[in-house]
């Protein structure tokens, strides 16, 4: 089957896809970038490191920290909406593309390990 990877292109060097956006909603979910990373299977240091990318892009946070007893980490009202919108354009593309995803599935052979076992 054919997917259909979406990607927002910020700048020449600003890139949003599905990874840095499950980051976010990681982030959402837990309360925090050290658990997020955790749970991503990537270092703090990286997770950090994405976020603070995307809050410099957007000129303002995506992602702020909190200090004090708790800690943690939230998503600002437009890191959000970030998620939210990235989310409606790409399941927008998805529902556009799907007729023609499917009409190039159909067109694809199948390797020959897969026919073999679809045989029996």
């Amino acid at each position: 089957m054919i997917d259909l990877r979406f990607q927002l292109r910020l700048d020449a060097d600003t890139r949003i896809g599905p990874g840095k956006i499950a980051l976010l909603e990681e982030v959402a979910r837990v309360g925090s970038i050290s658990a997020a990373a955790r749970e991503m299977e990537m270092t703090y240091r990286r997770a950090w490191d994405l976020i603070d990318h995307m809050n410099k892009a957007f000129g303002q946070p995506l992602v702020v920290g909190h200090t004090g007893s708790s800690g943690g980490a939230s998503l600002t009202e437009l890191g959000l909406d970030v998620v939210r919108r990235y989310r409606l354009i790409e399941q927008a593309a998805r529902e556009a593309a799907a007729p023609h995803l499917a009409a190039l599935s159909a067109a694809v052979v199948a390797p020959a390990s897969e026919a073999d076992s679809s045989s029996d």
